[in-house]
Formats: structure tokens, C-alpha cells, sequence
């Protein structure tokens, strides 16, 4: 496991189909790295699945194409997003 350690700075509501309780949410991290990371809010919020942009190289290995190494990150970012309320913000009525 590298050192690489996430941490949330920003989050936008990308889409969401509130029938089916799904959403996508581009997440932005300090050091520049931004995820698509998805949620089903039923029957309670769960992350899953996550997806680096292709805008910086991968922070753990570097590379500048896909590849899964942000899926080892999903409980730490998933728990970044649950304190700091971003699901709750963003899809407030």
C-alpha cells in the first residue's frame, strides 16, 4: 500500500436519478485529483464505484491512463464524505 493518503476538498452533485436513489458526484481532492464516485441511497447511502478523471496522473502509480487504484481508497473517501456531510448537502431538497 503506498502513502498516498485521500483527502476530499470539493464535491459536485454530477447527476442523479432520485427514483432509483443513484447518484453521481465528481470529487475533488487537495492535491489536484478528481473522482467520479457513485452512491446508491438505497436503503441507506453506499459508495459503489469510483473512477479517477483522466485530468492528472494517478497519485499512487502514477500512470495517466486508467487504472483501479483509487478502488483501495473507497472506505477513506467514503467516510470523508459521510463527516463532512457532502451527500447530505448536495442532494437536499
Amino acid at each position: 500500500m503506498s502513502s498516498y493518503k485521500p483527502s476530499v476538498d470539493n464535491v459536485i452533485l454530477a447527476s442523479s436519478n432520485e427514483k432509483d436513489g443513484l447518484y453521481e458526484f465528481i470529487v475533488h481532492m487537495v492535491d489536484g485529483t478528481e473522482c467520479r464516485v457513485f452512491y446508491n441511497r438505497t436503503p441507506e447511502w453506499e459508495l459503489t464505484n469510483i473512477s479517477r478523471l483522466q485530468k492528472t496522473p494517478c497519485p499512487v502509480c502514477r500512470k495517466d491512463f486508467i487504472c483501479k487504484c483509487m478502488d483501495s481508497y473507497t472506505g477513506e473517501i467514503n467516510r470523508q464524505m459521510e463527516e463532512g456531510q457532502w451527500l447530505e448537502k448536495l442532494t437536499a431538497k
